[in-house]
């Protein structure tokens, strides 16, 4: 029976195909691995010890085996490019170029690897010319990088094709890494190193071979930030020193500015760094876009006069603007100001590793130090090798004749080697060196040279043991290599330290001046200019501070710093924080804006007092403050300013409010205060404020004055500074009186001064000891006080009491919207028991809603009429007074 050949076919096919199943997950995990790590090591990461990725090296090595050096002629770029491709770099010529093309660019590199001629670009964005253009050659440091390659201080591996040999790290003298940095995106990982200055970098290379075991910090005395190449102002120092620490950090870079004056007098702002790797154009397309979109307020106009020069980027402002105002904002929303992130991560032995400054540095050392070995190696062996050759000249030399005879008799070459093997014992390298000899050397002055050579070799060689015997004299080597370095391309920093420059504050964007702050009694809140507002004598109508409607009326004026914080107390006891700046800048006759949008100001309450802080973050300043409270019903409360200094955007509870109370005034003291508290029937009492213990934001509080229950009410609180000579309490009753009346009074020597509670000594420039006597009797708290003013039906309620200076001026506010403005000095001085001047005229029905004091005066005086300009009226005469003294 024959057999079936499909089955003999069926037999044997396995044996054929050997097909092996494999787990897809783990075939495209080893695959992906081996992908990501050819990456890693030979594109994106650079080595620690020349900081250099296989591209850069090759393009380097493939001009020194050119020798395109820097005291050669320039070879056209696309002969370099060609060279590494074809030999060393199986990838896209554009990668090679560009990369030749980094190294030539000052603007990109802090110290020039490659001399490149032609157009490479510039710091406008433009690119540069093809290759076949343009020509280039190596620098002198780049020369340096490759000192010493040829004596077999690195490994060499095989190239792409097995066809040449290429180094696997340049010997470099220069620390690279540290001096011109790196960048690159890996697979799951990226690198980026900043440059640094070339001097300070050897300094801690040599600090760090001087000591081991110096710390990061006192590295960081020879290394002081990163220096880049087109300079810049780096802007603090916190983020520089975590990069040095741990390899991460961030580096905030700022362009320089300086603001020249025009010849018509408006202000220019020109910029003359950028910051590194900032398109000039760009920069200043996008301060032009901002401009535009009124991002930024105050420019007429942004040109790029930028050229080959130097940078120059001018910003021209309007005659009103404030420059550095300006500045910050082109800090904050452009390019000017560019923050980078520090990531040192390196291939150590194939391996990448994130790194600190001292590893960085460390690193370095050891590589320089291994090359020192090798080359030291190379040369002992070299040595060697000559000494061995000049021995064998010396025995032809001391044998000459006989020499030359066993030469003559021999037949061939190889019987004259072996007869002066055999018969002056040479060995066989000896020998053919001999037989080598040029006739010439046979002179007596060439005689005299091999053993004068012979000589010197041989303290060369005992030289060479003495350094691979002793590691000192070897990092001495390294120290003088180093120095010699920094003389030879050391230079200044480029880029300027701003070390005491923490994070830009939004403060920075906001330009300082006093602003007049207004809040309706329906609660609509805006900020103005303090030059709207212009002053007028007393006695005048005055003019609009805000247009409300019927039932609304100013109810809180005051002045305060853009830069300053609001604390904000509500009737119920409760406090908010609100920035100065972040209230919205309308004009003097405009509504504003409900203050429920800026603040979290619950519907069922209401605002009573504003405090302006300068600054809630000095803790010394918050140590030495307190609040003092005062409500209607008499209630006085002291708290440190440090419990308020954490603000919290659904406020805290500042005092517990009883059911028939409300929060009235609150006070920002210095501790050795007077507080006087003030009653609508127009008494008043003064006590110290040590006399009120301090508690919590959650305490109610103790009495600070008697009150007729059911008829009495606090209308102010002011607080005095007991040393404070210039303090006057100004008190204005309902119906438009008002006086001062100076709260330290100077005694005469004949005086009584047995009250020691109302006398206080203040020392004068001299030194010497003033009595001043209070002209409010000072109590205990919880009394029932003394007259301040002498309440009539013409006079009104009292409805406000203030200490003020002479040189304030007072802006009262009426509840129809009207307000004046007049200087603190031109109302009359009074006892406490007067009823005071008129300070303004009142409509029927009309009466006064606010007072506030300014603590600046406008440059421009009022004249003696003042003419109607909107709502303003001419000033009214001078009203009689009635300073009549009263019972008290």
């Amino acid at each position: 029976m024959s057999e079936n050949p499909i089955d003999n076919q069926e037999q044997e096919q396995p044996e054929k195909l050997r097909i092996l199943p494999v787990n897809i997950e783990e075939q495209m995990k080893t695959a992906y691995i081996d992908y990501s790590m050819s990456v890693i090591v030979g594109r994106a990461l650079p080595d620690a010890r020349d900081g250099l990725k296989p591209v850069h090296r090759r393009v380097l090595y493939a001009m020194h085996e050119l020798g395109n050096n820097s005291n050669k002629p320039y070879k056209k770029s696309a002969r370099i490019v060609g060279e590494v491709l074809g030999k060393y770099h199986p990838h896209g010529d554009s990668s090679v170029y560009d990369a030749m093309v980094r190294m030539a660019q000052p603007w990109s590199m802090r110290y020039l690897i490659v001399d490149g001629q032609g157009n490479y670009g510039s710091q406008d964005g433009d690119g540069p010319a093809a290759m076949r253009y343009t020509e280039a050659r190596l620098q002198k440091l780049a020369e340096s990088m490759l000192d010493d390659l040829e004596k077999d201080t690195v490994d060499f591996t095989t190239n792409f094709d097995d066809s040449l040999e290429e180094p696997t790290v340049l010997p470099t003298r220069i620390p690279q890494l540290l001096v011109n940095g790196s960048s690159g995106i890996a697979v799951g990982m990226a690198t980026n190193m900043m440059p640094h200055n070339l001097s300070e970098v050897v300094d801690g290379c040599i600090a760090y071979i001087n000591d081991n075991e110096i710390s990061i910090d006192d590295l960081m005395k020879h290394v002081k930030a990163p220096d880049f190449p087109t300079g810049g102002i780096i802007y603090g120092i916190d983020g520089i020193k975590a990069g040095f620490h741990t390899g991460r950090g961030r580096v905030v870079l700022r362009g320089r500015v300086n603001v020249e004056t025009m010849k018509n007098g408006k202000e220019q702002i020109v910029i003359t760094e950028v910051p590194y790797q900032v398109n000039r154009d760009a920069l200043a397309e996008k301060i032009g876009s901002l401009v535009n979109n009124k991002i930024i307020e105050g420019v007429t106009h942004v040109a790029n006069e930028s050229n080959k020069e130097g940078t120059r980027i001018v910003v021209e402002l309007r005659r009103d603007a404030v420059a550095q105002v300006v500045i910050n904002l082109l800090y904050k929303y452009s390019e000017l100001q560019t923050s980078y992130g520090i990531n040192n991560v390196a291939l150590i032995g194939g391996r990448p590793k994130t790194m600190n400054l001292k590893e960085l540095i460390a690193e370095f050392v050891r590589f320089r130090h291994e090359v020192v070995v090798r080359r030291t190696q190379f040369e002992l062996r070299e040595a060697e090798k000559r000494a061995h050759i000049l021995e064998g000249y010396i025995i032809a030399l001391n044998n000459l004749d006989a020499v030359i005879q066993l030469i003559r008799e021999s037949s061939t070459p190889e019987i004259a080697k072996n007869g002066l093997i055999e018969q002056f014992e040479m060995s066989e390298i000896q020998a053919k060196a001999v037989l080598e000899l040029r006739l010439q050397s046979l002179t007596g002055m060439q005689i005299e040279r091999v053993r004068e050579e012979y000589a010197e070799i041989m303290k060369t060689i005992a030289h060479l043991k003495d350094i691979l015997a002793n590691e000192e004299m070897r990092f001495d080597i390294i120290k003088g290599e180093l120095e010699e370095v920094k003389k030879k391309f050391g230079d200044e920093r480029k880029s300027e330290i701003d070390y005491g420059a923490s994070e830009m504050d939004m403060l920075d964007m906001i330009a300082e001046e006093d602003v007049v702050i207004t809040i309706s009694h329906l609660g609509y809140i805006k900020r103005t200019s303090i030059a709207e507002y212009r002053a007028q004598r007393r006695g005048g109508r005055g003019s609009m501070g805000g247009k409300t409607r019927e039932e609304d009326f100013i109810e809180h004026l005051f002045i305060a710093s853009t830069h300053h914080t609001l604390l904000i107390f509500t009737e119920k006891g409760r406090c908010y924080w609100l920035r100065v700046y972040k209230i919205p800048e309308t004009d003097k006759n405009a509504k504003g804006r409900a203050i429920q949008n800026l603040i979290q100001l619950p519907q069922d309450d209401k605002i009573r007092t504003i405090i302006d802080v300068a600054n809630l973050e000095n803790e010394e300043y918050i140590n030495k403050h307190n609040i003092v409270l005062c409500t209607k019903q008499g209630i006085i409360k002291k708290t440190s300013l440090e419990e308020f200094s954490r603000p919290r955007s659904n406020g805290v509870n500042a005092i517990t409010i009883r059911e028939d109370d409300q929060l009235l005034e609150a006070a920002l003291t210095d501790g050795d205060s007077y507080i006087m508290m003030a009653v609508n029937s127009g008494r008043a009492i003064c006590f110290e404020e040590d006399k009120v213990r301090a508690t919590g934001r959650g305490a109610i509080g103790v009495y600070g004055i008697d009150m007729e229950e059911g008829k009495d009410y606090v209308i102010g609180m002011a607080c005095v500074n007991r040393f404070d000579i210039r303090k006057q309490i100004l008190v204005v009753s309902e119906k438009g009186l008002g006086k001062r009346t100076p709260f330290l009074e100077r005694l005469e020597g004949g005086e009584n001064q047995e009250d020691l509670a109302n006398i206080v000594k203040i020392k004068n420039e001299s030194g010497e000891e003033i009595p001043y006597q209070l002209s409010y009797r000072v109590t205990n708290r919880g009394g029932k006080g003394v007259k301040t003013i002498n309440i009539t039906e013409k006079t009104g309620s009292l409805v406000g009491l203030l200490a003020v200076d002479e040189t304030d001026d007072l802006m009262i506010t009426c509840k129809s919207g009207i307000t004046i403005r007049m200087e603190v000095r031109n109302i009359r001085e009074a006892g406490r028991n007067t009823q005071g001047v008129k300070l303004i005229n009142l409509d029927e029905g009309d009466e006064i809603a606010a007072l506030a004091s300014i603590r600046e005066q406008e440059e421009d005086e009022i004249t003696e009429e003042q003419t109607a300009e909107g709502n303003t009226e001419t000033a009214a005469p001078e009203a009689a007074s009635e300073d009549t003294p009263a019972a008290e």
